[in-house]
């Protein structure tokens, strides 16, 4: 069904809903039958999994050849078993760091994601009540006013003045006009989703006004879970610095085997073919080979690296993978929004002129939607009256909290 081509009536009686929104007792069997309103995690890998990762890059695998044979080596010829210790604990530090450090972003993204659970104001029982985002279920009302974050995707049935923006989704920063009115196709095959007018969508935000919507679409159902969906199914591409330790790994591969088989060959040439001299060949054949592999190479790339993520995260910047520091030094161009993103989308008065000044500011901070959040010390809302909001703030004139406003039932 598409919901924007139909009256919001028809929405809401195929939500099986009301304007009073949900029942409890039915909010609740919708969130069993439907789930949780959030979008699927990627299917986390154990500790051992992201340690068997680590040990399968080819240069490590290269360590662990090279540790086997040098075990080998030493056990017949006699000798000590320093080289192999060497080798296998790089290795294993190696492995551990990597898992350490992705451990570690991962455990940060769950704390930032945990403080970021939004609240949504919901009709249930014909009553406006605060909820977890996460329990919202198809035909519930939603309740959104300026500064708030659509929840999920919806239809609006009531809207007065309400602006949204959703560069999220389409990559527009100006806000979007919302109404409750239907639209027609107009000859097209599908209206795109940034001029469906008359929805709401997961991943957007209210700027200006306020409005209802009935949900359509929650969790993965929401166009945001269908871009979740696609970035779930993408592939890792591997670095560039992957794919040159890659290329040498190939490299000092074929070199090392092609050299061990030339010694012992000339070996076997110059001191005939009896089982004496069939082993001593190998043996140098195979001294050689470790010689060659650059078991510090592995370490040396791993504590570089680890550096950078340290860096990195004094500047509060975090890094899931080691590997994707290097990427980011050889980075050349970074394609950006502006608003929000190298600027903070935030407006400041910078002067007023007025024979009563305080007046004034009074006045601007209440004409607006935009309301004093005392915790986070700033108001919130459109940003122009934000602004207006803020001024007045500095000059001690708080604007009183308010609870959310009714709405008329015709604009």
């Amino acid at each position: 069904m598409k919901e924007y081509l139909e009256n919001y009536e028809e929405v809401l009686k195929a939500q099986n809903s009301s304007d009073q929104g949900l029942s409890t007792g039915e909010a609740e069997k919708r969130l069993a039958q439907y789930g949780k309103n959030k979008l699927k995690e990627a299917k986390k890998d154990s500790i051992l999994k992201r340690f068997l990762k680590e040990l399968s890059d080819p240069m490590i695998l290269i360590l662990i050849a090279a540790a086997i044979i040098s075990g080998i080596t030493a056990f017949y010829q006699g000798e000590s078993f320093a080289d192999v210790i060497i080798i296998i604990a790089v290795v294993i530090i190696n492995a551990v760091l990597g898992v350490v450090q992705e451990g570690k972003a991962e455990a940060a993204i769950a704390a930032l994601q945990e403080i970021a659970a939004a609240s949504s104001k919901v009709l249930r029982d014909g009553k406006i009540v605060t909820l977890k985002s996460e329990d919202l279920v198809p035909g519930d009302i939603v309740v959104l006013e300026a500064g708030d974050a659509v929840p999920a995707d919806g239809r609006i049935i009531e809207s007065a003045s309400m602006k949204i923006e959703e560069a999220a989704l389409t990559g527009e920063s100006v806000p979007v006009n919302k109404a409750a009115e239907l639209l027609s196709l107009g000859g097209q095959k599908d209206i795109p989703l940034g001029d469906r007018k008359n929805m709401v969508y997961m991943g957007s935000t209210v700027v200006y006004g306020r409005g209802k919507a009935v949900l359509t679409g929650t969790g993965m159902d929401t166009e945001m879970g269908k871009i979740a969906s696609a970035l779930a199914q993408a592939k890792d591409e591997e670095t560039p610095l992957q794919l040159k330790l890659n290329q040498l790994s190939k490299i000092l591969t074929v070199l090392v085997l092609g050299i061990c088989a030339v010694i012992f060959a000339v070996g076997l040439m110059r001191s005939g073919f009896n089982g004496s001299s069939i082993l001593n060949s190998f043996m140098v054949a195979v001294s050689l080979a470790v010689a060659a592999i650059p078991e510090g190479l592995a370490a040396v790339v791993t504590i570089v690296l680890s550096i950078g993520v340290t860096n990195m995260s004094k500047r509060n910047a975090i890094i899931r993978k080691l590997t994707a520091v290097e990427t980011l030094g050889c980075t050349q161009i970074i394609c950006s929004d502006k608003t929000g993103t190298l600027t903070q989308n935030r407006m400041t008065v910078v002067d007023h002129v007025a024979d009563d000044e305080k007046e004034l500011e009074t006045a601007m901070a209440l004409c607006s939607d935009s309301e004093w959040d005392a915790e986070a010390n700033q108001a919130i809302g459109e940003p122009t009256e934000c602004a207006l909001v803020n001024d007045a703030a500095k000059n001690g004139l708080l604007k009183p909290s308010s609870t959310p406003r009714a709405l008329p039932t015709r604009y």
